[in-house]
């Protein structure tokens, strides 16, 4: 059943109506995020998941998002909790927008001056930027803004002991007054009366514990096994079938701890107390890292049709496409990853964050720093980086990159398209066509970008003709061209398949190697 996002103005004669109340009806996961019902007998809305008896169809209305359904007078659930949804993931200018505000961008100013940069940022007007989000939301950014900080308190509020003040702060609000204030008027009731006591989760721990919902399947140990052979020593680490890894957010430092509950369909983050004031942020990359938002039955509709991928999705189902907490981290790991092997690559970056990085403080014994800022490896002589043993060249290439993100370079506008992101990282010098794909699939989020001069990609392409063929370059963008807007998780499709096994690494010698057009 394919529904797409209703309007935020749906009413029950809508085209859109008779299809979301049947995902309704059958609590469809997959359209989880996708809409959201009001319900006109209850005064609130629900995700479609929500275990509560499914109201009549004449009692419901549907919208796009939690924003629209507040302003319509509905309140959230307390059964189904829409701030644990999944995002709504498009490819636009309004999704990209909306998810910077949700990630905290117009949190604590309400003079206007955070919405004027956030205009800038995106190279609109103020005025523009409002007309683009009301005409895809319903709403203007203020008061999808004034959603999310609700509905993240909320979320708060329900799974942590974080007190008050802190709650409001990490939300967003500039003082616990607005935050009592908007709670009261927007849900009808005192934030204190949301509290749950959540002792079982918190017992014994003195990390916050928080969740993130996807939409299932979740291909969790292929995500992991990914990350573990491309993880950073020092940085980032998987044991026991959790990512852990330290975090630094805007001078403020801590740890983190990824673990999966299958039968929630959720992820569960222990969070180190210290980073309570970035919890909106810190949340929105680690939901960009394990591709939380991506909708699986969607995806994998359209990369079916093609008898080698459909194999793969069969026997991988949900397989992701592994982002980063990071996008400087992984720039540098793609650099890194030029023309050597995975193992390779790994080594010097462990090299990299030990030599350069700062010290962090952990409860893992395999994560002991923070990775190095971009204007200390800007400022860094080259033959320094030169001597954790890579060509002088690949050095060179290191301190560009942190120059370039340094500058802003990485912080590109939402709305750019993967052409432009691709022409501008290559302005770069060393950095090549496979490098610029690598960093816009994993590090900018672009779902068409694909590495095509990889050689792993190349040969899975070929389809196990013999174990050396591998069919060129050009030949592998014409194929991939049917696999579009989705090439970049067909490339993890076909990475995925060199595996001897489910439980075999992946090979080591091929994924991360670019052609040599990434040669300086």
């Amino acid at each position: 059943m394919d529904i797409p996002a209703p309007d935020t103005n749906t009413t029950s004669a809508s085209p859109h109506h008779a299809q979301c109340y049947r995902a309704l009806t059958a609590r469809d996961a997959r359209f989880d995020g996708v809409f959201f019902t009001g319900v006109s007998s209850t005064g609130i809305y629900c995700r479609p998941v929500c275990p509560a008896r499914t109201p009549r169809a004449s009692s419901c209305t549907f919208f796009s998002s939690a924003a629209a359904a507040e302003q319509a007078g509905y309140r959230p659930c307390l059964r189904c909790r829409p701030e644990l949804a999944p995002y709504a993931l498009q490819q636009n200018l309004a999704y990209a927008v909306w998810q910077r505000i949700a990630a905290g961008a117009l949190n604590h100013c309400d003079d206007g001056s955070a919405l004027e940069q956030l205009a800038v940022t995106v190279g609109l007007s103020s005025r523009q930027l409002r007309r683009v989000l009301v005409q895809h939301f319903g709403v203007t950014p203020v008061e999808l803004a004034q959603t999310q900080r609700l509905l993240f308190a909320k979320k708060l509020l329900q799974e942590t002991a974080l007190p008050m003040t802190e709650i409001a702060h990490a939300a967003g609000f500039g003082s616990v007054r607005r935050f009592n204030a908007l709670f009261a008027a927007r849900y009808g009731l005192a934030p204190g009366s949301m509290r749950r006591a959540a002792a079982d989760d918190r017992r014994g721990s003195d990390a916050l514990i928080l969740r993130l919902a996807y939409r299932p399947p979740l291909a969790w140990d292929a995500l992991l096994r990914y990350l573990s052979g491309r993880g950073m020593p020092g940085l980032e680490a998987v044991h026991e079938n959790a990512y852990l890894r330290s975090v630094r957010i805007d001078g403020v430092s801590g740890w983190l701890r990824v673990t999966h509950s299958p039968l929630k369909n959720q992820l569960q983050l222990d969070i180190a107390p210290a980073l309570a004031p970035q919890l909106m942020p810190l949340l929105a990359r680690v939901r960009a890292q394990f591709d939380l938002d991506a909708n699986p039955t969607v995806i994998d509709q359209h990369l079916q049709q093609d008898a080698l991928l459909a194999a793969q999705i069969r026997r991988v189902p949900g397989l992701r496409v592994p982002g980063t907490f990071d996008a400087f981290e992984l720039a540098v790991r793609a650099v890194l990853g030029q023309q050597i092997s995975v193992a390779g690559a790994t080594t010097l970056s462990g090299r990299l964050v030990a030599r350069f990085g700062a010290q962090a403080e952990t409860p893992f014994a395999q994560v002991t720093h923070h990775f190095p800022e971009a204007g200390l490896l800007a400022a860094t002589a080259v033959d320094d980086i030169a001597a954790l043993g890579m060509p002088r060249s690949r050095a060179e290439t290191i301190r560009a990159i942190a120059l370039f993100a340094d500058q802003g370079g990485l912080a590109m506008r939402p709305g750019l398209s993967l052409a432009s992101a691709v022409a501008h990282l290559r302005g770069v010098r060393g950095i090549g066509e496979w490098t610029a794909q690598y960093i816009a699939l994993r590090a900018l989020r672009f779902p068409d970008a694909f590495p095509a001069g990889d050689l792993g990609l190349q040969k899975a392409a070929a389809d196990g003709l013999s174990e050396t063929t591998r069919l060129s370059e050009k030949t592998l963008l014409v194929r991939a061209a049917g696999w579009a807007p989705w090439r970049g998780y067909a490339a993890l499709l076909l990475w995925h398949s060199l595996q001897k096994s489910d439980s075999a690494a992946i090979t080591p010698s091929i994924h991360d190697e670019p052609s040599q057009k990434d040669q300086v």
